[in-house]
């Protein structure tokens, strides 16, 4: 089982509380946006083999967005953060390279 800690309430939280948002840090085009971003949206995403950030939102809790950087080969999570900033903070990015040294970055 899945579990993450909210960064905006602090509960830790099992994934059947969670309702997953898909790829974090990408452009999200709507309503007049060009058939092209709009395609680039709905079907063009990032699916590694290892670490990946996505957005989540505490359906059963505070009810707000935020991000988690996790392994998809493990589940191992790296850690959460705001939904509100554009790239993830330096010190998660820094936990993530010392257990995976091979990794390429954001």
């Amino acid at each position: 089982m899945l579990l993450l800690t909210c960064p905006n309430c602090g509960i830790k939280a099992d994934e059947t509380e969670l309702h997953p948002g898909g790829e974090a840090h990408i452009t999200r085009h709507g309503a007049g946006a060009s058939d092209s971003d709009f395609e680039g949206y709905l079907f063009h995403r990032k699916n590694p083999k290892g670490v990946h950030f996505e957005r989540w939102r505490h359906a059963m809790g505070c009810g707000k967005w935020f991000h988690a950087a996790r392994a998809t080969d493990t589940l191992e999570v790296f850690g959460t953060y705001s939904a509100q900033v554009f790239e993830p903070p330096n010190d998660l990015i820094e936990k993530i390279k010392l257990k995976r040294p091979d990794w390429e970055g954001f």
